[in-house]
């Protein structure tokens, strides 16, 4: 009997942390439902440049790792495949509908340490710059170093002028 009052205060003082923490996320997802809707994977769609699995870590706002994207199934981290096609980047996550990054909308790619809550070996994450519509978005993603290098690479075409001109198709 007298272990049962403090296991109860522990098990309220638990419950009230489980409840502040739905009602922040609740909070957030609210606070970003102006957020417009990814643009769905176009239904033809040119001969992959690079694909491969990876784990999606995370998205935040462009230059702040702290500020996760919560909607529109980014915001909890998955397994995935991400595809580069001549006409943009595809994430595919387990659990949510598929993310097309139009090729204009795709503004780099580069490596990160970290984000929000996952620290790795320096340059261990990819960071893939992008914008849905008007917001600025940085997504990170986890995968081998070789597996790295290659999206990097693949994304980075893209990006590359396609005319003497040098501006993007």
């Amino acid at each position: 009997m007298e272990r049962l009052l403090p296991a109860a205060i522990i098990v309220v003082v638990l419950l009230g942390l489980l409840a502040l923490m739905l009602l922040g996320w609740r909070r957030r997802t609210r606070s970003q439902s102006a957020l417009p809707l990814p643009s769905t994977v176009p239904s033809e769609l040119g001969d992959a440049l690079w694909r491969g699995e990876a784990l999606y870590v995370a998205t935040t706002r462009a230059g702040d790792q702290l500020d996760r994207v919560a909607v529109h199934g980014l915001g909890f981290r998955a397994r995935g495949e991400v595809g580069v096609h001549p006409e943009g980047v595809v994430l595919a996550l387990r659990g949510s509908d598929p993310v097309f990054i139009a090729r204009d909308r795709v503004h780099g790619i580069g490596r990160a340490t970290w984000a929000i809550d996952r620290v790795v070996e320096p340059g261990g994450l990819v960071v893939l710059d992008w914008l849905l519509d008007d917001v600025a978005l940085d997504s990170y993603l986890r995968l081998s170093a070789e597996r790295s290098a290659e999206l990097l690479t693949a994304v980075q075409s893209l990006l590359a002028p396609t005319n003497p001109e040098g501006s993007l198709s």
